[in-house]
Order: C-alpha cells, then structure tokens, then sequence
C-alpha cells in the first residue's frame, strides 16, 4: 500500500478513535448523572435522526447502570430493552408525525437540519417497497437503516398504531442485545477508559518505553555517558 493512503487511513482511524472517547465520556457522565433516563433521552435523539451510535450507548448502560452496580445479566437484557425501546419509540414517533406533516418538501428544504439525506429517504422507500409495514420492524435490528427509517413511514402514511408496535418490538430486541453485550463485556469497557485516562494524561508514555539497543560493535562502553 502507498504509504500516502497507509498515514491517511491512520489520521482518519485517529479521529474517528479521537470522536468515539468523546462520545463515550459525555454518555458515562450523563448516566451516572441520572442513570435509565439518560438513556430513554440519547436513545430518543438516535430515533430522530440525530447520529448518536446506539453502539456505544446500549452496551455502556450495560456496564455501568447493571454490571457495575452488581445487577444481573437478566437486569441488563430487560432493563436495557425497556428504557431503550421507550426512548427509541418516542424519537420515532417524533420523527414518523414530522414526515407525515411535512413530506418530501420538508426533506428536500430543511433535510441538512434534520441529519436527513434524500439518499437516506430512498433507501428507506426501498425497503418499505420490499417489506411493507415490517420494515418498521426489521429496520430496527439493523445499524444506521434503524436511525432514517421513521421519517420514511410517516412520508408513506404507515398505519400508526402498527408503526409504534414494531418500531418498540425491533428496539427492544435491538437494545436488550446490546446491553447484556456492554454486560458480558464490561471488562473492555474499563480496559478501553482506563487506555482513554492514561493517553489523555501521558501522551509520551509510548516515547518513554523505548527498548533500549545495546552500544555498537567498536564503541568504547565506557565513553558513554563521559562528558567531552
């Protein structure tokens, strides 16, 4: 590979490694300030097309709001699935009802405001084109399809109260799995922030651990380190 697109790749891979500490701080900071309902608010936003990856929200909420106060993996299936179905749902229906009002001309006026792409709406006409009203449902088990879809629904006038039902099936599934992961995997969680800590305060630790070569053939070990 041209060593060009190889130091390219590693400055992209570092900021996007750079976004996601970021990321992950804001969310354990606002969990552990008021735990579930933090979650029913960011999972909320992810629904209303605001790009906040359920990824690191659901298993995150897994370790510190079950496994890290002693709860149970059931704990993390269940509770995980509850708050963040709740909080996906009414992200969604936020999203369904601003696509049932204002369509196709609100995308095409407004849709930069709304995190939403016209590529995004066709994706999703798509799949409803392919799965009818179970796309309200598959969609939710799927990354980024699961964030665009509501708004699509509402454009198509999905039959609602069958909207809400799947979109809250789908999420709970979708979260509950996420949970008991962030739950089973809580020891990368921690090993992840405390590599985050010690980069954040010792950015030369890496210079420092240096091996050390031992003196080339010819050189006089006991010059090293004299002075002139």
């Amino acid at each position: 590979m041209d060593p060009l697109y190889r130091r390219l790749g590693e400055l992209i891979g570092g900021h996007v490694q750079a976004v996601e500490q970021q990321i992950v701080q804001h969310l354990t900071q606002l969990m552990q300030s008021i735990g579930w309902p933090g979650v029913v608010l960011i999972m909320a936003l992810e629904s209303a097309n605001i790009p906040i990856p359920s990824e690191l929200t659901m298993p995150l909420a897994g370790w510190l709001l079950v496994q890290a106060r002693g709860g149970t993996a059931l704990q993390a299936i269940w509770q995980g699935g509850l708050y963040g179905a709740v909080g996906c749902t009414i992200g969604s229906v936020a999203s369904y009802w601003l696509g049932a009002w204002g369509g196709r001309p609100l995308l095409e006026r407004y849709g930069r405001y709304l995190f939403l792409r016209q590529r995004d709406l066709e994706q999703a006409e798509r799949w409803f084109a392919r799965w009818g009203d179970w796309a309200a449902f598959v969609s939710r088990l799927l990354p980024i399809v699961r964030t665009f879809i509501s708004f699509p629904a509402g454009v198509a006038r999905m039959r609602f109260g069958t909207f809400t039902v799947y979109s809250f099936v789908g999420s709970y599934i979708w979260c509950a799995g996420l949970a008991w992961g962030g739950y089973v995997f809580a020891h990368d969680w921690a090993a992840r922030d405390h590599a985050a800590v010690r980069s954040a305060h010792c950015p030369g630790d890496r210079r420092r651990r240096r091996v050390v070569r031992p003196p080339t053939q010819g050189v006089d070990p006991g010059s090293i380190g004299s002075g002139p």
